[in-house]
């Protein structure tokens, strides 16, 4: 095809956002003539895309914050008219939202509809922090839609938000629902008695969708964007929406989905919400759950499953399940020791005890955190697996001889920061003729030495077993053990006795609280900046809704950007 029929033209300094630029695409595609067409901000990588489309040969010189169009026709005619039309093309942008004036600079935007208490930003992340952070400096949540924002910038946004009693949802947060609208990509759901706090967008709207068909509904679904369970971040949105959504009247069960967080924020997250004062369904995808259920904290295997429980406990269950009978305190003594002679058993009581206890250490862990430095030598929480082959060279397996286990437990009994001690004690053919009678001594001569001591023995049997399961559950309970039959209730006494749930989730934040005023002050009022798909979306939903006429501040210059940030503050 002749050069001359690929016409374009570069405006500089002029941004408009992805949505917008895909759309004046779309209409110059449907011009006549034109064969193809490429509307960007000329960035590295969208010149790049352009030229792999044949579209950049000839063009001029543009930088990344410059618009630059793109025209290929059948004729130089049809390219030239086609270019001619972009400004009308882009003025049919505005009939939706706010036609009449768009405030340049959000502090306009906040004097013109003061009662805003959100700042929806899905600028390109070079700029996104900026934004979000001036949202904060005026007093307002933020949903933070935009990627690429750096790791450091959401730490730092989010605790100056943890810090004025604001929340940041986001970067990367594509789902939220407050107070009956929904945020970004959100589904239309009937209100109801369902809060949630979700890391995962798609997940909060397969679980709200759920909810909706089965009947029930959602107070608020609070989205913390995908980085904010790693460890750098410490759950922090998490954690705050948690709080808030226990203090609110009209969430009456909780539910938390989101990707496998880092251990030691699954621990404390879950800490938390055993502090809620409500039921709370937790979907961690691909974290193996410890049990169904461990007091207020109701397990869910799928987001299918999380919706289902949540739907179930709004409506009530019997009560001795909604309000089991009162735990017994907490030991003085904080650490577990847990002596396993069953690999398999030790790794599922191991994943369930991950989601519960921290710092926890086993011979068995797949990551190095927890991998415990001496099997020899316990520290913190520890779980062995005395089946490994660090302890079987030249003996028997513990399965048939306890001598390795006895003398590992007068050691750990004897350790005054052991507060509990499990064991498990395995019948069957070929297995110790009778564990208990070994087993049983040691138990209560620890305890005779320790009286504040608590040990938990999960005996695994039948009553075929040549053992006679019934017959070692009372030796044991005789000599002292508390004894249960599945890893899930093993698992459910350590988290009773040792877990140390804070008196309320605020707790453990140690920061003022979100005001649960300016969550649920209808209608809801916000600013929208940069995608004005958002803007249309609040506004058919009954929202106050602002639309900022944004553009990279300083035109983009870095330098300039720094600059003005500084005068802004009043930096010398």
């Amino acid at each position: 095809m002749a050069l001359d029929h690929l016409r374009s033209e570069v405006r500089p300094g002029a941004y408009y956002d992805s949505a917008v630029l895909m759309q004046l695409q779309r209409n110059l595609l449907g011009l006549p003539g034109v064969l193809d067409a490429g509307v960007v901000m000329a960035t590295p990588a969208n010149c790049e895309l352009l030229e792999q489309s044949g579209l950049l040969a000839g063009t001029p010189t543009a930088g990344p914050n410059d618009l630059l169009l793109v025209v290929r026709a059948g004729s130089a005619a049809a390219a030239e008219a086609a270019l001619g039309q972009v400004d009308a093309l882009l003025a049919r942008r505005r009939t939706s939202v706010a036609p009449e004036f768009r405030p340049r600079s959000l502090e306009t935007a906040l004097r013109q509809l003061p009662e805003a208490a959100w700042v929806l930003v899905s600028v390109p992340g070079r700029y996104a922090a900026g934004v979000a952070r001036e949202a904060l400096d005026h007093d307002r949540h933020v949903f933070l839609y935009s990627n690429n924002v750096s790791l450091a910038d959401e730490v730092a946004l989010k605790q100056t938000a943890l810090a004025r009693g604001l929340l940041v949802m986001g970067p990367d947060c594509g789902t939220a629902i407050v107070n009956g609208v929904g945020l970004g990509f959100a589904n239309r759901v009937r209100r109801g008695p369902v809060g949630l706090v979700g890391a995962s967008g798609t997940g909060l709207q397969a679980v709200t969708s759920r909810l909706h068909a089965l009947g029930s509904g959602v107070s608020h679904a609070l989205g913390t964007g995908g980085r904010d369970l790693k460890a750098e971040v410490d759950a922090i949105t998490a954690r705050q929406s948690l709080d808030l959504l226990a203090r609110d009247p009209d969430t009456k069960v909780i539910v938390i989905v989101s990707k496998p967080p880092a251990p030691t924020v699954a621990t404390r997250l879950l800490a938390a919400a055993q502090a809620a004062g409500k039921p709370v369904v937790v979907d961690f995808l691909g974290y193996p759950p410890p049990g169904r259920q461990i007091g207020n904290l109701h397990f869910a295997v799928s987001l299918a499953d999380a919706a289902e429980r949540a739907a179930q406990l709004a409506v009530g269950l019997p009560a001795a399940e909604v309000a089991p009978a009162a735990a017994p305190p907490p030991l003085a003594a904080p650490y577990l020791r847990a002596l396993f002679s069953g690999g398999t058993l030790a790794n599922e009581t191991l994943l369930g005890l991950q989601a519960v206890l921290t710092p926890l250490f086993s011979n068995l862990a797949s990551s190095q955190e927890q991998q415990l430095a001496d099997p020899l030598q316990s520290q913190a929480h520890t779980l062995l697996d005395l089946g490994e082959d660090v302890f079987t060279v030249g003996r028997l397996h513990p399965m048939i001889d306890n001598e390795l286990r006895l003398r590992r437990l007068k050691q750990e009994a004897a350790d005054p920061t052991v507060g509990l001690i499990l064991l498990d004690v395995v019948l069957g053919e070929g297995a110790h003729p009778d564990p208990a009678a070994e087993l049983g001594p040691a138990i209560a001569a620890a305890q005779a030495a320790r009286p504040e001591l608590e040990v938990v023995a999960l005996v695994v049997g039948t009553d075929a077993d040549p053992q006679g399961l019934e017959a070692q559950k009372q030796r044991l309970a005789e000599a002292g053990a508390f004894v249960v039959e599945t890893t899930t209730a093993a698992v459910s006494r350590v988290a009773q006795r040792l877990g140390r749930a804070p008196a309320s989730v605020n707790a453990v934040l140690s920061a003022p609280p979100v005001a649960l005023d300016r969550l649920a002050r209808a209608p809801l009022a916000a600013v929208n900046v940069g995608l004005e798909s958002f803007a249309a979306s609040l506004a058919g939903q009954g929202a106050q809704v602002v639309q900022l006429d944004w553009r990279p501040p300083a035109g983009g210059n870095e330098k300039m950007m720094a600059l003005l940030a500084k005068m802004k503050k009043g930096a010398p």
